[in-house]
């Protein structure tokens, strides 16, 4: 036996010895002799298959992960679809900017929001930080131009 401790047998070999054992009715301590098969768990595994599938499933499989599929590389997008993507991309930023238009409409005309509890309004300076720049770190209450006095 090598170094890695597997012995690997060709086809011809791993055939003549499962039909010495299964057809022919020869032992299998004479059959690993005879055919120079180092371990019994090999052959008894080979006599299942055979018996299984046949001389075909002691065929060698194929290593590795399996190769991709034979279709290609996807067809490029048409022209068509290509629009209609940007149309839907285009349709979600404006319906966005609307939401964002109508909170900020909505807060200029004095509509009151709860506080928050974790302190992003300027606690007890008087000062109410922006809502896009709430949140960021190191920004100042009073450092945006969009911040006001309540």
């Amino acid at each position: 036996m090598g170094a890695g401790g597997r012995r690997s047998y060709d086809w011809q070999t791993k055939v003549a010895a499962v039909r010495d054992v299964v057809d022919r009715g020869v032992g299998k301590a004479e059959a690993m002799a005879r055919h120079h098969i180092a371990s019994i768990a090999p052959l008894e595994r080979w006599c299942r298959e055979y018996r299984a599938g046949g001389a075909e499933a002691l065929r060698p499989r194929a290593k590795g992960r399996p190769r991709g599929s034979s279709n290609g590389p996807a067809p490029a997008a048409t022209r068509e679809q290509e629009l209609a993507e940007q149309l839907a991309f285009l349709e979600a930023k404006v319906a966005y900017l609307e939401k964002l238009h109508a909170l900020q409409v909505s807060r200029s005309r004095g509509a009151t929001r709860p506080r928050s509890r974790n302190g992003l309004q300027g606690k007890g300076t008087g000062w109410r930080i922006c809502w896009p720049c709430r949140g960021l770190p190191g920004r100042r209450t009073t450092g945006c131009s969009r911040v006001r006095r309540t």
